[in-house]
């Protein structure tokens, strides 16, 4: 595992829209009978996101879909009976931020990777029963918990291009607003703040100057 992970500015990305990507469930109700249902026949249900990471104003970013006014997650998504994390935690970035199949090759002429590296798994998170509350441990009397969500950073390249979905909106919340905001973000998304101290972050500017990011005081030290 690395120590340091080195960040692109927010500027060197290329943001566009695709087709609208309206949600499975018209509300949490109807989310979490689904969950049962598919519990009942599949067992507990395993989702993977990711964690992106960018700086911007001299300060490190999370890019965070925002669908509606005030619900924010993380790209990703539940996985198939069987399927790969690491492979499937790709295609569920894909599916949200991917550029649509008849402009990627267009991206990759000019020289846009449109790959996506996978870093090391920062937190894991249950659900006991089939309710919104999860936990980042099974709490001692479940011994079958209904779904494990797995957080994962992903290193973003140099450049690349984002494609979101017309009804979402891709946001660059900074660490600062994340940190003890549990009121608004809820606390998976304002425990990232805190999976990320473990780190050392290397900004990277431009090809001339760099400007380091270091654990855990938050000051920034030009080279």
């Amino acid at each position: 595992m690395s120590n340091t992970i080195a960040l692109y500015p927010l500027s060197n990305f290329t943001f566009s829209t695709k087709e609208a990507q309206p949600e499975e469930d018209p509300s949490v109700s109807a989310r979490l009978q689904r969950l049962q249902n598919n519990y009942e026949d599949f067992g507990m249900r395993r989702t993977v996101e990711g964690i992106l990471v960018v700086h911007d104003h001299g300060h490190p970013h999370i890019l965070m879909l925002q669908i509606a006014n005030a619900f924010f997650k993380l790209p990703g998504d539940y996985l198939k009976p069987g399927e790969d994390e690491i492979e499937g935690l790709k295609k569920r970035l894909d599916d949200r931020l991917a550029p649509p199949a008849e402009s990627r090759q267009f991206n990759a002429s000019h020289g846009v990777d449109n790959e996506w590296e996978i870093g090391d798994c920062l937190a894991q998170w249950w659900r006991p029963n089939f309710e919104t509350f999860m936990y980042p441990f099974i709490p001692a009397h479940i011994t079958k918990p209904k779904e494990c969500k797995k957080l994962f950073l992903v290193q973003m390249p140099e450049r690349k291009v984002l494609a979101v979905p017309k009804n979402m909106k891709l946001l660059a919340i900074p660490l600062f607003e994340l940190y003890d905001n549990a009121a608004r973000y809820g606390p998976q998304l304002s425990a990232i703040p805190h999976l990320l101290s473990r780190y050392d972050i290397l900004q990277i500017l431009d090809h001339k100057s760099k400007l380091t990011y270091t654990k855990p005081s938050y000051n920034f030290i030009y080279q």
